[in-house]
C-alpha cells in the first residue's frame, strides 16, 4: 500500500497538461456551451461513459459528458470511476488505499467510507496500489472531476480479470446510493484506418444504446466490462449519445485510428 496519503499523478504532462492554466484553458474551450440534457434528464443522471486517452486525443469528446455535470455540484456527493487495467494483470477490481488523489488543478479526497464499504461486501474488490499506481483509465478523468465537480469525494475501482456479473452487482449498489454517480471509462475501437473504424465504432455504438451487452469484446471496447456491467443492470434507464469521433478527426492521422464516444446514462421515472 501508499507510504503516502495522496495518490499521485503518474501521467500528468503526458496524458493531459501539467499546468493549470493550460488545463483551465483547454476546459474553457471544449465546456463553453454548457449542458445540453434537460434539466429533467439531470435530475435523473446516474453514470456517464467517457474516453481515456490523451486529451489532444479524446479530452474534446470526454468534455461533453463532463460538460453535463456543471450544474450537479450541489446534487453528487461521490463519483465511483471504472476504468480498464493496461499495465497489470490481476483478478478482481482493485481500489486504493490513499485517501485522496493528486490533480493540476488541486486534490480530490477519496470516499474512503465507501470504499471500505465495498471492499468488505464483495470478495472480488479489494485494495492494490500496485496495479493503480501507473494506469492511465481512471487517472485522466480526475481533472475533468475537479474541475466541474470541485467538492465532491472520488472511487476509482480498476477492473481486471472479474465476470462482468460481479462488476453489474458492484454498479447496481452504487445506482442506489444517492448523490453518488458512476463514470465508466473506455475507447472504443483501435488501429483500424479511420473508414473501417467508423463503421465498427457505430456498430458498437447501437449496441450500447440497446443494450446488448453480451456482443461487446475488448475489440470494441478496451473497457468492455464496465460497458458491460452497467447496460446489464435490471434498472429501467435511457442511453443518449453525447459525442462520437475518433483520433483522426482530433489529433491523430487517419491511418490507424482510435474510437472515442460519450454516453449519458438516464434513469427513467
Amino acid at each position: 500500500m501508499y507510504t503516502q496519503k495522496i495518490r499521485p499523478a503518474a501521467v500528468a504532462g503526458m496524458f493531459y497538461p501539467s499546468h493549470p492554466a493550460t488545463l483551465e484553458e483547454m476546459f474553457s474551450d471544449w465546456m463553453a456551451e454548457g449542458p445540453t440534457l434537460t434539466p429533467e434528464e439531470l435530475a435523473h443522471l446516474k453514470a456517464v461513459i467517457v474516453p481515456h486517452a490523451g486529451y489532444v486525443y479524446s479530452g474534446e469528446v470526454a468534455a461533453k459528458a463532463y460538460e453535463q455535470l456543471s450544474t450537479l455540484k450541489d446534487q453528487i456527493d461521490t463519483v465511483v470511476i471504472f476504468g480498464p487495467a493496461h499495465r497489470f494483470y490481476f483478478e478482481g477490481i482493485a481500489t486504493i488505499s490513499a485517501e485522496a488523489v493528486e490533480t493540476p488543478l488541486g486534490e480530490l479526497p477519496v470516499d474512503t467510507q465507501l470504499r471500505n464499504e465495498l471492499v468488505g461486501m464483495f470478495d472480488k474488490v479489494g485494495f492494490s496500489d500496485e496495479v493503480n499506481v501507473p494506469e492511465h483509465s481512471i487517472e485522466v478523468q480526475f481533472p475533468f472531476i475537479k474541475k466541474v465537480l470541485p467538492d465532491v469525494k472520488v472511487l476509482p475501482l480498476l477492473i481486471g480479470d472479474v465476470d462482468t456479473e460481479t462488476v453489474a452487482q458492484v454498479m447496481e449498489t452504487l445506482w442506489h446510493r444517492p448523490r453518488t454517480l458512476i463514470v465508466i471509462s473506455s475507447d472504443l475501437s483501435h488501429y483500424h484506418p479511420y473508414a473501417e473504424a467508423k463503421e465498427i465504432d457505430e456498430q458498437t455504438a447501437e449496441w450500447i444504446e440497446h443494450r446488448q451487452p453480451e456482443k461487446l469484446n475488448g475489440e470494441r471496447a478496451c473497457g468492455y466490462k464496465g460497458i458491460q456491467g452497467i447496460l446489464s443492470l435490471p434498472e429501467k434507464f435511457n442511453i443518449k449519445r453525447l459525442d462520437f469521433k475518433n483520433s483522426g478527426d482530433t489529433a491523430g492521422d487517419k491511418d490507424r485510428v482510435v474510437g472515442y464516444g460519450a454516453w449519458a446514462i438516464i434513469e427513467e421515472v
